[in-house]
């Protein structure tokens, strides 16, 4: 990903602290040669070294995905700016946070381990909203997923939260979208100043 220096956030905690609360995202590779993505929430585990998730079986990107180097990519707030908000001269641009997770994949057909993926994709979601609903998922169910498990090989992390403007702009680009009710994006670019 091409990160200018102004943009790139190498503080592990932060980059870890993004993916936890940014888990839903696309795996990326290569079926019979042709790039194909699927959208799936992801946990991380909790010595930071892989991604879990689970595709639908009849999904036909799972067939090639075993042992190959694929690409997570992680999306939180975004929006577009205009020109309009700035104090200088400027362009349009769009303002967003993101990561890009390189890893080798591998997939997971065995019942216990579709069932941990399950239930703590479960959980965690479930307390976020206040629940205490838990799976009870037979084997029979199992069955219509494949699990995938991504050994982490290289995290890219860039949040382009207009750093390059001054600090008025960036004060006005947060009002600008809080206004507009982009609230997480606009405390973002506070927090960035």
């Amino acid at each position: 990903m091409f990160t200018p220096d102004h943009f790139k956030i190498s503080e592990e905690a932060e980059i870890f602290r993004f993916i936890e609360h940014n888990g839903f995202g696309q795996i990326i590779s290569t079926l019979q040669g042709k790039i194909v993505s699927t959208h799936i929430p992801f946990l991380l585990s909790d010595d930071k070294k892989t991604l879990v998730g689970h595709l639908a079986r009849q999904n036909p990107q799972h067939t090639d995905l075993n042992e190959q180097e694929v690409l997570v990519t992680l999306n939180g707030p975004h929006e577009y700016i205009s020109p309009t908000w700035y104090a200088s001269p400027g362009v349009p641009t769009w303002n967003y946070q993101t990561v890009h997770i390189y890893g080798v994949c591998k997939l997971l057909d065995d019942p216990s381990a579709l069932q941990t993926i399950v239930k703590k994709l479960t959980t965690k979601y479930e307390e976020a909203l206040g629940t205490n609903w838990q799976p009870n998922y037979d084997e029979a169910m199992l069955k219509h997923i494949v699990g995938v498990e991504i050994h982490i090989t290289d995290i890219q992390c860039k949040y382009k939260l207009s750093q390059n403007r001054s600090t008025q702009d960036r004060l006005n680009v947060a009002n600008a979208l809080e206004t507009l009710g982009s609230v997480q994006l606009a405390n973002a670019i506070r927090k960035a100043d």
